[in-house]
């Protein structure tokens, strides 16, 4: 399962509202692997395959992976951060090995 912290899932509602998307669900997906590990991906999207696509709702947000990436996506869960080195979205995976984010940032390598 994906979880979504109140913070992303607040941000994400409103960059939703502010881009005129509300139809959109947050594909997320495996990017492929760096020096780091696993790397993650997502977009704002609003077309499902019914027969590729998997498709969780959370704190009343429309989530959508491929079926071929869910379980490595399982026990993600979506954050949204904002310091010093910027702000946004974030994708951290414990199960997932690597240095358990969506960046090489932080120093995990």
């Amino acid at each position: 399962m994906v979880e979504v912290s109140e913070k992303a899932a607040a941000e994400l509602k409103s960059l939703l509202v502010e881009q005129e998307k509300e139809d959109h669900s947050l594909r997320i997906f495996i990017a492929g692997m760096s020096c780091c590990g696993v790397q993650y991906g997502m977009s704002l999207e609003n077309e499902i395959s019914e027969e590729e696509d998997l498709v969780v709702e959370v704190k009343g947000l429309k989530i959508v992976m491929s079926k071929d990436d869910a379980e490595g996506l399982a026990g993600a869960n979506i954050d949204y951060v904002d310091g010093p080195s910027g702000k946004g979205f974030v994708i951290d995976n414990q199960s997932g090995g690597g240095c358990n984010s969506s960046s090489c940032g932080g120093g995990c390598c």
